[in-house]
């Protein structure tokens, strides 16, 4: 895991790591950061920056717990995004926009207790359902998200937001050396975490 491990630590501290390689998307890259470290500036700092849709990255036993399905699986294979319904907190928000607000709702859904009590929809926040045979089924962004916050140590749900440039096209990795630079920002990739989990089973 050589390769992965400053990514992984980085995760391990509450920050946001650059994650390319999403193969069902064409090759766009998003930011990540372990949901159960979000805080308002996370969000803040996504909006801002990587300016594509804020979604959490869940589990199917999450999914389970708080009472979300898959909107449409006719579209996984064209959008690479398993969408659920939106969700906000039921209590403890005001408008629900806000990146306090957002960093609210993802806390109490990925609490160890949440269940669908505690969230209502629609919301401000995109819950993605990350495919139960992880990025060797999928090797997309959600199921990587999901698995590098699991490496790190830090929960199994993660903050992901495409990174578009200012053209408002979707970024590809080769445009955001000097945004890794700028923001002192560690980098992942999913076909990395792909063959470092092949050497895993071929070891055990």
């Amino acid at each position: 895991m050589s390769g992965l491990e400053p990514a992984l630590a980085a995760l391990a501290r509450g920050e946001i790591i650059l994650l390319t390689g999403d193969r069902l998307r064409g090759g766009d890259v998003d930011l990540v950061a372990a949901a159960s470290l979000v805080r308002p500036e996370t969000i803040n700092f996504m909006a801002r920056y990587a300016r594509g849709l804020i979604c959490l990255a869940i589990t199917p036993d999450r999914a389970v717990r708080l009472g979300l399905t898959l909107l449409d699986t006719g579209t996984l294979a064209r959008t690479g995004r398993p969408f659920a319904p939106s969700i906000e907190a039921r209590e403890g928000i005001t408008t629900g926009i806000s990146a306090a607000d957002r960093a609210m709702t993802i806390q109490v859904a990925t609490s160890a207790t949440a269940s669908a009590q505690d969230i209502v929809s629609p919301g401000h926040v995109f819950p993605l359902i990350a495919s139960s045979g992880g990025v060797a089924a999928r090797p997309s962004a959600t199921e990587a998200a999901v698995e590098l916050c699991r490496m790190a140590g830090v929960g199994d749900a993660a903050v992901i937001c495409a990174v578009m440039k200012d053209d408002g096209n979707t970024a590809r990795a080769g445009d955001l050396g000097p945004f890794l630079i700028e923001h002192g920002m560690e980098s992942a990739d999913i076909g990395e975490l792909i063959d470092a989990k092949d050497r895993d089973r071929q070891k055990s």
